[in-house]
């Protein structure tokens, strides 16, 4: 077992749905979706903690296995703190080669509080 195995937790997709609502306009909601595994591992560095300073949120690198592709605008929960996150990059960005050995993508995200009313179970 790898390091980078061993890091993986259990997360859930949370699907966006919109419907009509009964003036005419639309509401959004969050459905759980597939559940996955993932690394997920708050960025520290200097560069991060200048923006957390300008107000940016905490920034995450979110590590997948290749055949799992995160796009931007995704969001997902972490099922051990029900902690969200959304997608701020795409996973073609950072990716092993084909020939590699480690078999790898990585995003960014950054928390994200889904609005109230916007969860739906099941």
């Amino acid at each position: 077992m790898s390091l980078l195995s061993e890091s993986m937790e259990n997360c859930i997709m949370m699907d966006k749905r919109t419907s009509l609502d009964e003036y005419g306009g639309f509401v959004t909601e969050y459905v759980p979706g597939a559940e996955f595994q993932c690394a997920i591992v708050r960025d520290t560095s200097i560069n991060a903690k200048v923006a957390e300073k300008q107000g940016v949120k905490d920034v995450y690198t979110i590590t997948t296995p290749k055949v799992l592709k995160l796009s931007f605008g995704d969001v997902f929960k972490r099922l051990s703190d029900n902690k969200t996150f959304k997608v701020t990059t795409n996973s073609d960005d950072r990716k092993t080669p084909t020939s590699a050995t480690l078999d790898m993508r990585q995003v960014s995200a950054e928390e994200y509080i889904i609005p109230t009313g916007g969860v739906v179970d099941g």
